[in-house]
């Protein structure tokens, strides 16, 4: 091994004794973590939020407007925001949620007169999709209906404490968050000071990429949502669905996950279509809809507004997601971007340092092998 080689190592070993209590505490804080990770929905949510408002929270400090004043003018504005969509959207998603309902015994007629006998089923003797049907069928297996009243009741009593702590979160994510965009530069100079000093250019550095990653990718994906969302009601609206809106909204809000949106907004845009017209004509207009709308996302707005800045393979993307969701649930599907974006670039940082290692450059770091003796016996 060469003296670099041999030096490096012993500098790396010696790090590793010398902070060897700081891997223990990060370990423990991981522990933690997962132990409470019923509980940080609101707190991660509200920290998205903080992070999202501090830009414009900065901006309107460098016009003399002190932190607190300015972070209440952007709670009042989103306040404001907030309402006025409410206040447009709900009666609408209403509306069209009433018209879908009207629609599904004209949708059940259909199916059991036309759909089945081209698909070659018949119904069983007796019964028929319709709501006299129906009525006939649960007046004629009352008990059972009766149970199934009962197991329902019985949910949704114990479902009360949940909804309880839903309520006390979704109150719970706009004081949180006010408290935490009040305090995001201080708390972001605390942090700065506990990095030492030895690593501190590196920690800036780092710093620095992490939050042009995080930017990118939470303000980038917001605005990609809100685009999809538009598209999504837009196009479904001129095809004649009368759910656009729902269908459209919710689509555009899930499409952080991959692909999700897309085949979860397809399949309850073509069951609409199909309560609605009773035929399968409209059907590819709905996929055509959702085609259109996913190349816009791949080819247009996924560049322009993220960009390729979080370096992630969208296989990585899923298995993200997918794992967040597995070890921490709603909160880890919430942050499993932003940590896995995180984690890109402490591994883009890594490699550069291994690229510039003495280990790496130097071809004959290996050990030579043994020199074998001759036998100079006679």
């Amino acid at each position: 091994m060469t003296p670099a080689a041999a030096s490096e190592k012993a500098t790396a070993l010696s790090m590793l004794r010398e902070h060897w209590g700081w891997f223990v505490l990060v370990a423990l804080l991981l522990v933690f973590l997962y132990l409470l990770g019923p509980i940080l929905a609101p707190f991660a949510i509200a920290a998205v939020f903080a992070y999202i408002g501090d830009p414009i929270v900065d901006r309107m400090e460098r016009h003399r407007i002190s932190r607190t004043a300015a972070v209440c003018v952007l709670f009042v504005i989103a306040t404001l925001i907030t309402v006025l969509a409410l206040v447009l959207i709900v009666p609408l998603l209403q509306t069209q949620v009433l018209s879908l309902i009207d629609n599904i015994p004209a949708w059940a007629q259909w199916v059991q007169q036309v759909a089945m006998p081209k698909l070659g089923l018949k119904m069983p003797r007796g019964y028929q999709l319709d709501v006299d049907s129906l009525r006939k069928f649960l007046a004629s297996h009352w008990d059972g209906a009766s149970d199934f009243a009962s197991i329902i009741a019985g949910y949704v009593g114990r479902s009360t404490p949940a909804l309880l702590g839903f309520l006390a979160n979704l109150f719970l994510i706009p004081i949180v968050s006010f408290y935490l965009l009040r305090d995001w530069d201080v708390m972001v100079v605390k942090i700065r000071n506990l990095i030492p000093r030895r690593v501190l250019p590196q920690g800036i550095a780092f710093a620095t990429e992490t939050n042009d990653v995080l930017s990118a990718l939470i303000r980038g994906q917001l605005l990609v949502m809100l685009a999809l969302a538009v598209i999504y009601s837009l196009g479904l609206w001129l095809v004649g669905l009368k759910v656009a809106l729902l269908i459209g909204i919710v689509s555009g809000l899930v499409s952080f996950v991959p692909y999700l949106g897309f085949v979860g907004g397809l399949l309850a845009a073509s069951i609409a279509m199909l309560v609605q017209e009773q035929s399968a004509g409209g059907v590819a207009w709905v996929a055509l809809v959702f085609t259109v709308g996913q190349m816009l996302e791949g080819g247009v707005l996924t560049p322009m507004l993220v960009g390729d800045r979080i370096g992630l393979h969208p296989v990585a993307v899923i298995f993200a997601i997918m794992a967040g969701g597995q070890l921490f649930g709603f909160v880890g599907v919430l942050v499993a971007l932003p940590v896995a974006a995180v984690l890109a670039v402490l591994v883009r940082h890594a490699l550069r340092r291994w690229a510039r290692s003495a280990l790496y450059l130097d071809v004959d770091t290996a050990p030579a092998p043994p020199a074998v003796e001759s036998d100079t016996r006679p």
